[in-house]
């Protein structure tokens, strides 16, 4: 996995993880270290340290608040704080909105909502995916009415993160009465405070309730608050899922790779229902090799993408791939290890450190749901990528 650094590059490498170890608090670090999932307060804490140094908005240009870094640099900044191990960066905050807003936001907006959003003043959530229209997601039915200066919205979203949280929302709605699928749909900066937001938390399988469903019963969003257009967020939305899905995967490369390490070593001392070592096991190292060449692969895939994103401005079709990837390897790793470990590996109590990779094989199902399902990556690709004509 080694790759050639300019002499400055390395020296940014350094300089961060300098950093990190001077200024990452030891108790967040520790719990890391642990396997535990970053509390709110631990998430906001480590933002604030590094947006002290505008380093939180790793992807933004200097003048709204970022660093200005190049993309091997931010590359080189989420490895190192996954390494830390530090908590990520609001990746709705930092990753979404605010590469959606200096693209298609009004100063105003900008002026308001930025700063609020790198020092993580303000915690952002998405309203996309409906209980009729997950991944489908120009198939949406809850509407905004215009009345006045307002947008009055009514209907319901699911599988909302982090809505119990949040201080406001990327929410998309139909606004032109009776629209068909991509057209007459509008983005919205919505307050989560505004009275007729419900929020109902669902617990899931690995025993949190970090999504939720979310119903609006005659909500009044400002008309200042649409992004991009009244009538044209389908622009705005597939540049949202384009930042989400071309950095959201930097960080995961790494720990991708890390995991199927782990793997590795627990091959080595786990044995089999006939007493022998799992490694020996020529079908188990044939698979773990292969993982790790996917691996390896995937690594390649990110320095083309980071590479297309300098060129452009703007992550391409191929974070699809890189989605449809990196959830593919994850999910036949933690099948993998559950062939090692067998019975144990069925025992799951909610406690993602005390079974971490049970905890995994859970959310890798999760994995191929959240941000687009597999089927619709493939169906990107198949259109953007290979131009084969859609099926009718």
């Amino acid at each position: 996995m080694d790759l050639r650094f300019t002499t400055d590059e390395q020296a940014f490498r350094d300089a961060l993880r300098e950093f990190f170890s001077a200024n990452l608090p030891g108790d967040i670090r520790e719990r890391m270290r642990l396997g535990h999932a970053p509390t709110k307060d631990d998430t906001v804490t480590w933002q604030r340290i590094l947006n002290r140094r505008s380093w939180a908005a790793y992807s933004w240009p200097k003048e709204y608040g970022g660093p200005g870094w190049t993309p091997v640099q931010r590359m080189i900044f989420l490895e190192e704080n996954q390494l830390a191990p530090a908590p990520e960066v609001s990746s709705f905050n930092i990753t979404m909105i605010g590469p959606v807003l200096i693209q298609f936001g009004t100063e105003e907006q900008k002026q308001r909502f930025l700063p609020r959003a790198a020092n993580i003043d303000d915690w952002w959530c998405q309203g996309f995916s409906e209980p009729g229209a997950g991944s489908d997601l120009a198939a949406l039915q809850t509407r905004g009415e215009v009345d006045g200066d307002h947008v009055v919205v009514n209907g319901v979203k699911m599988w909302t993160t982090d809505a119990q949280y949040a201080d406001y929302q990327e929410l998309l709605v139909r606004t032109a009465p009776g629209s068909q699928r991509h057209k007459g749909l509008s983005w919205l900066i919505c307050d989560m405070h505004t009275p007729g937001i419900d929020v109902k938390p669902i617990r899931t399988m690995l025993g949190d309730e970090h999504v939720s469903m979310v119903f609006y019963d005659h909500v009044r969003v400002p008309l200042a608050n649409v992004v991009g257009g009244l009538g044209d967020g389908w622009a705005t939305a597939l540049s949202t899922l384009a930042f989400e899905r071309g950095l959201g995967f930097i960080g995961d490369q790494l720990e991708l790779y890390e995991r199927v390490l782990r793997a590795i070593e627990l091959a080595g001392r786990v044995r089999l229902e006939d007493g022998t070592l799992a490694i020996d096991d020529a079908g188990i190292a044939q698979r773990l090799a292969a993982l790790k060449a996917e691996t390896m692969a995937i690594r390649a895939m990110t320095l083309a993408d980071i590479a297309e994103t300098d060129r452009t401005g703007t992550p391409g079709p191929k974070g699809s791939l890189m989605k449809l990837e990196v959830t593919g390897v994850h999910k036949a790793l933690s099948e993998l290890v559950g062939d090692m470990l067998g019975w144990d590996f069925m025992e799951f109590d909610g406690d993602r450190t005390a079974h971490p990779w049970t905890y995994e094989y859970l959310w890798s199902w999760v994995f191929t749901i959240a941000g687009g399902t597999s089927e619709i990556q493939r169906e990107i690709a198949a259109d953007r990528l290979l131009g084969l004509p859609r099926a009718r």
